[in-house]
């Protein structure tokens, strides 16, 4: 019995090590930037206060070597949110070809109302949406 746990342990440690060898393709991020977000679809433009509705938006990226980071997201007023998407950049072989990226905010009201989502689409353009929460 003392055998079988010491080779199943051996087993066991020489497969977590054999799996944290295969990182070959880590690539470091060089860069966080802004990225434009192209649309932004939401589900429901009416729900009910304290449920979860995710509203997804999508932004196109101009090589592999580029990726969704996170939001701002900011409550400029009670009713009110701001969104801007970022973008993270790796060096390294990757291909130059576009490809749209789809994230998602989970947005789940306190309080009843008619919110404004406006979402940062460049420059000083903006898609704005409404969700009315009853």
């Amino acid at each position: 019995m003392k055998n079988l746990l010491s080779i199943g342990f051996s087993v066991l440690f020489s497969g977590l090590v054999f799996v944290s060898c295969e990182d070959d393709d880590y690539q470091t991020v060089q860069s966080i930037g802004k990225i434009r977000i192209d649309s932004v679809k939401i589900m429901k433009d009416t729900m009910d206060v304290f449920t979860v509705q995710s509203i997804k938006t999508y932004s196109t990226y101009p090589s592999q070597c580029e990726g969704f980071y996170g939001y701002d997201y900011i409550h400029t007023n009670s009713l009110e949110r701001s969104v801007t998407a970022y973008k993270y950049t790796t060096e390294g072989p990757c291909a130059q070809e576009a490809h749209v990226g789809t994230n998602q905010i989970n947005f789940s009201p306190r309080q009843k109302g008619v919110y404004t989502f406006k979402f940062w689409n460049g420059g000083s353009n903006w898609i704005n949406k409404t969700i009315v929460v009853e």
